[in-house]
């Protein structure tokens, strides 16, 4: 009984051995297939073809430009009011009239300084009638000098006087200071004005100041004369032309920018003071240059770059292979939804333009431009 015991544990532990050794073996095997998978995975994604936009590379005739933003301003604009006291007696305006220098516009009431003109001037008559007369009576030696020098003395009083009176009398007819065009009446007929009460405004609409600002390193290329256009949100698409007029004696301290002012044209009184315009000043000449899409560049700490797509020939399934390569580019001006590239894209080669974060340098690409980025140099904002 002992000798068969002896015989069977070594068989047991042999058959354990082999049984443990094989669930050990299958479980490295399926360990091994397992990872051969992802790996396979994992390669394939890394070579699949991703979907990208593309555009050519195009060179473009750009004229050098300084641009800003600026404001509108009459050349003689103000706000119409009285210098005295007064009730309103009449109005002789309508909104939105054009009007000429001189022109009046409302009266308040002057009955009373009219009378008391009127008793000035009477005064100022009698002293020069005593003056002629004590000046003849002097020839005769009827009266002193001293009696003639204070009638001339009493008549050149009442002459000022009359010219003080006459002048609050005229304060009381508002007349408009300079060619231009009314705005809306903000008085009414019996009103009482303080002094400084706004009663209408008046702008001169043609020509417009647009006063505007640039950084100093710009004062190189502008001087008096230059011509410039200028564009408004009220008219989209339109623009006006204009000249610098005058371009200020300093340099602000605090902002290192000048003070420019332009005038433009307005017949049509299109334009109006306070508008807010985009200002364009052409400077040099034009220059050729190529052009990307905004979206086609990738701007980084780094260096700005974009990916450009390379023709490998045919692959084993008979299809066009191409690659993106990712290249460091030079990027220059912008207008609207396009930049200038200085240098690193040549003209006609073809730049992914949307899809980049998809892909690294030498990533196999499939083109697929029925969806195209905007590349307008002037986009127009619209309600879509």
């Amino acid at each position: 009984m002992n000798r068969r015991r002896a015989i069977i544990t070594p068989i047991l532990i042999v058959i354990v051995l082999i049984v443990v050794g094989s669930l050990g073996g299958g479980i490295a095997w399926f360990k091994n297939m397992v990872a051969g998978k992802i790996h396979e995975s994992l390669a394939g994604l890394a070579t699949a073809p991703q979907t990208v936009s593309t555009t050519e590379a195009t060179a473009e005739e750009w004229q050098p430009q300084l641009q800003t933003v600026g404001t509108l301003r009459a050349v003689n604009g103000t706000d119409i009011s009285p210098q005295v006291a007064g009730v309103i007696s009449a109005i002789h305006f309508e909104s939105g009239a054009d009007v000429t220098k001189g022109t009046l516009l409302l009266e308040l009431q002057a009955a009373d300084d009219i009378a008391k003109l009127q008793s000035l001037q009477a005064t100022a008559a009698l002293a020069r009638i005593t003056y002629n007369r004590d000046l003849q009576q002097l020839k005769a030696q009827a009266v002193s000098q001293q009696t003639v020098d204070t009638d001339a003395q009493n008549l050149k009083s009442a002459e000022a006087q009359v010219v003080q009176q006459q002048a609050t009398v005229d304060y009381k007819m508002i007349r408009a200071p300079f060619d231009g065009h009314l705005g809306i009446r903000m008085v009414d007929l019996g009103q009482y004005l303080s002094p400084g009460t706004p009663v209408v405004t008046l702008q001169a609409l043609d020509p417009i100041f647009v006063d505007f600002y640039l950084p100093e390193q710009a004062l190189a290329q502008i001087k008096v004369g230059q011509t410039l256009t200028i564009s408004v949100d009220t008219f989209p698409g339109g623009t006006f032309a204009g000249k610098i007029a005058a371009i200020n004696s300093r340099v602000d301290a605090a902002t290192r920018n000048v003070q420019v002012r332009a005038q433009v044209d307005n017949p049509d009184h299109k334009l109006l003071p306070g508008m807010f315009a985009t200002v364009e000043i052409n400077t040099g000449a034009p220059q050729r240059l190529v052009t990307l899409p905004l979206t086609s560049i990738a701007f980084n700490p780094y260096g700005n770059t974009v990916y450009i797509v390379e023709d490998k020939g045919t692959g084993p399934n008979g299809q066009p292979q191409k690659i993106a390569r990712q290249t460091f580019v030079t990027t220059g001006a912008t207008r609207g939804d396009q930049v200038a590239v200085v240098s690193g894209v040549k003209e006609g080669q073809v730049v992914v333009t949307a899809g980049q974060n998809k892909l690294h340098n030498g990533s196999p690409i499939t083109v697929n431009n029925t969806v195209q980025p905007t590349a307008d140099a002037r986009p127009t904002p619209t309600d879509e």
